[in-house]
């Protein structure tokens, strides 16, 4: 009897100890309530963990029975612990609220995984430009964006035009095309109108711009051979926001910008507008503007409404306004003659209606479809030429997010239609309409494997009435080696569709230049990067990071623009690739008030088809960017800027000098009202310093190849308020 009671207990303790329990979390942002992707957690003691999903749910399974403490952890955000004692009485689903402890944590990013994830937990490396660094460019220039953009570390703002100023954006040295603009996720800018695409954009209303360099084609398809740059609007929040900006320069231009939004119980909205006026400029009395004549007009509100819990949907619309007009500032004045005679015009209209409808199902599961429409209408006019016409760009996208306890699955498809078509009173004989539509479907899966390690994998397929059909393969790993130090490796292909919208064609203003022959093939790419990011603290004062990026990049049948016996310009697939290949250093150090930030970009892009030098042209090998800053939040802000480039080689061969440019900003805030002063360039830093920029004869001039700042010293100041 004595042996059964001893038995019966034993089987008692041991029922005891080794009962299984399951534990179910919520994982969400304290402030946002947004969920945060990719908390580890664990059952200190034992060998039981679980990662957040991108619903930020997590189960824990076969945890013992007793008292135990249940670890929360996610970069950025602080590490909480529940102690539990198990069984548990209620057996519903716990809300752990975790509060963001540094900056990294504020970050999330939409581009690449179509949900919010840290940015820290993304297998594929993506920059993200946060909130106060693109309010920091905006008091530099809030016209536009290209000043947010060309002090980036990797990234070259390229003016294609020396009088109208009109700009394409480069990553890793090659050309615009091969960068994807989106904005909001919506890819509505490139083509016909991509050189006037960052003239048209104006900084107050972004929340942050997300970067990705190398192959991107997963969601949006062929033109991100070279990166993905994604601007993302702010959306409204529960209290009124209204900021007012006013600024002058001393080039002449006067801006005037306005951001209003607010949130109710199941409405918000966003409403933005702004007014820009830039006088012709000539800093160096050629006659010719540096700056042209610039009036621009945009409005785009927004409307968000949450239908229900589980359901919204964002409606939108954007109009711009722009026209302006560079050469000779005798002519622009209206005081032409048989000498004074050059003018350039630029003007055009562009209008983006969006719409997004998101619904969330159970267990995380989110079926988004956006729509977007876009007409674009411009007008080039030089003596004797013109060259008009109008660009048609819808988007289609549906998109079905499955998540599970490790894995995020995303399956879509999307349509694209770009159709230019060119109007009967442009000076061209041959008209040049285009019309490029493109059907694809993808599949992505990001997987946790462990606290270290995740991948993410993906492919695409895109058909091409024209130009068949193209598998585009991506993958990403994320490998933390420890709680400082982790790695990102990257690889995947990709393609561009042929079309005459190239910068080469937009610095002659596509005059004398031939439609795309049946004989072009598509450009097609292969490429990656790999990277090592180390973060750390020096006796708890001082945080700093250390990012180490190599990149590579190969397209082959790339696009040239080749002169015919007759005149004409035409396009042709050169013989052998161009290969870009280099690395990126970024340092970024903060103590107390004081923050450091450095970058170094070494490039070399070759064209292989080119003999002698194959360098590309207007690519430096060497550029630094820095800037020393010192805040104290909602009081002041100053700082010092150094960019250096090295020297560039030109399409004739010659070399460039090397340069350095210099700048100097500050703001004070009191109470609801901010001023602000920026001298930008100060040590006057301009091409016609270094050379020739204008060539005779004055009636019907000829340009150099613009490599630097042509407008020189700009000094800036304003105000902005805040209600």
């Amino acid at each position: 009897m004595i042996r059964l009671l001893l038995l019966f207990a034993l089987l008692s303790i041991a029922q005891s100890v080794c009962a299984q329990n399951n534990l179910r979390l919520n994982v969400k942002n304290r402030v946002t309530g947004e969920p945060v992707v990719g908390a580890n957690i664990s059952v200190k003691g034992t060998d039981v963990t679980s990662v957040s999903d991108a619903a930020g749910r997590a189960e824990l399974v076969n945890i013992p029975n007793g008292e135990r403490a249940i670890e929360v952890f996610s970069p950025g955000y602080e590490t909480k612990e529940l102690k539990l004692t198990f069984p548990l009485i209620d057996q519903t689903e716990q809300v752990v609220l975790l509060s963001v402890n540094n900056e990294v944590g504020e970050v999330t990013i939409t581009s690449t995984t179509r949900i919010s994830r840290e940015i820290d937990d993304v297998p594929t490396r993506i920059e993200a430009i946060s909130e106060e660094e693109v309010d920091e460019k905006t008091n530099m220039r809030p016209a536009n964006v290209s000043m947010v953009l060309n002090e980036s570390t990797g990234i070259k703002v390229q003016q294609t035009s020396a009088t109208s100023n009109t700009q394409s954006v480069r990553i890793q040295g090659l050309d615009g095309r091969y960068t994807q603009i989106l904005k909001d996720g919506f890819p509505a800018f490139g083509g016909f109108s991509g050189s006037l695409s960052l003239l048209d954009i104006p900084p107050l209303d972004l929340k942050q711009v997300e970067i990705i360099k190398g192959p991107s084609a997963i969601f949006y398809g062929g033109g991100a051979i070279a990166g993905v740059v994604n601007f993302v609007s702010k959306e409204p929040l529960g209290n009124h926001e209204s900021v007012i900006l006013f600024n002058q320069t001393s080039a002449l231009g006067t801006d005037l910008s306005l951001f209003d939004s607010q949130k109710f119980n199941h409405l918000g909205y966003t409403l933005f507008g702004s007014v820009n006026y830039q006088k012709e400029y000539d800093v160096d009395d050629d006659d010719f503007t540096e700056l042209p004549r610039v009036q621009s007009f945009g409005i785009a509100p927004r409307l968000f409404i949450d239908v229900s819990d589980k359901t919204r949907l964002i409606l939108g619309n954007a109009t711009t306004y722009q026209r302006r007009r560079g050469g000779d500032v005798f002519v622009i004045r209206g005081h032409a003659d048989s000498f004074h005679q050059y003018f350039e015009t630029n003007n055009s209209v562009r209008n983006i209606t969006t719409a997004v409808f998101e619904h969330e199902f159970a267990k995380g599961r989110r079926l988004s479809i956006k729509q977007s429409i876009a007409v674009f209408s411009r007008e080039i006019e030089i003596p004797n030429y013109i060259f008009k016409g109008r660009q048609l760009n819808w988007f289609s996208d549906l998109s079905y997010i499955l998540p599970t306890q490790k894995q995020t699955l995303v399956f879509g498809f999307n349509a694209t239609s770009d159709q230019f078509r060119e109007d009967s009173q442009s000076s061209s004989l041959i008209h040049r309409d285009e019309s490029i539509t493109t059907f694809g479907g993808f599949a992505h899966d990001t997987f946790t494997l462990n606290q270290k390690l995740s991948l993410e994998g993906g492919v695409r397929l895109d058909y091409l009435k024209r130009h068949g059909a193209f598998a585009l393969p991506r993958v990403s790993l994320l490998y933390r080696i420890n709680d400082h130090l982790s790695s990102r490796f990257s690889v995947g292909l990709g393609y561009k569709a042929p079309s005459i919208f190239t910068e080469d064609a937009e610095e002659v203003l596509f005059q004398n230049v031939l439609p795309i022959g049946k004989a072009v093939e598509t450009e097609t790419s292969r490429g990656g990067t790999f990277d090592v990011n180390y973060r750390s603290t020096f006796r708890e004062k001082i945080s700093y990071s250390i990012n180490q990026m190599f990149f590579y990049t190969k397209i082959v049948d790339p696009l040239v623009l080749l002169s015919n016996s007759d005149g004409t310009l035409s396009f042709s697939n050169a013989p052998k690739p161009i290969r870009s290949s280099g690395f990126e250093t970024n340092l970024r150090v903060v103590y107390d008030f004081i923050k450091l930030f450095a970058g170094y970009t070494f490039t070399d892009a070759k064209a292989n088809y080119l003999t002698g030098d194959q360098t590309l042209p207007l690519v430096p090998k060497s550029r630094l960017n820095s800037s020393l800053v010192f805040e104290k939040e909602g009081n002041f802000k100053a700082g010092l800027e150094a960019y250096y480039s090295s020297r560039q080689i030109l399409s004739d061969g010659s070399k460039t000098v090397a340069f350095w440019t210099f700048g100097i900003s500050g703001e004070k805030t009191y109470g609801k009202l901010t001023f602000f002063i920026n001298a930008e360039n100060i040590t006057d830093t301009r091409q016609s310093r270094f050379g020739q920029v204008v060539f005779p004869p004055h009636q019907s001039p000829t340009f150099a190849e613009i490599y630097t700042h042509t407008e020189g010293r700009v000094i800036n100041g304003g105000l902005k308020i805040r209600l």
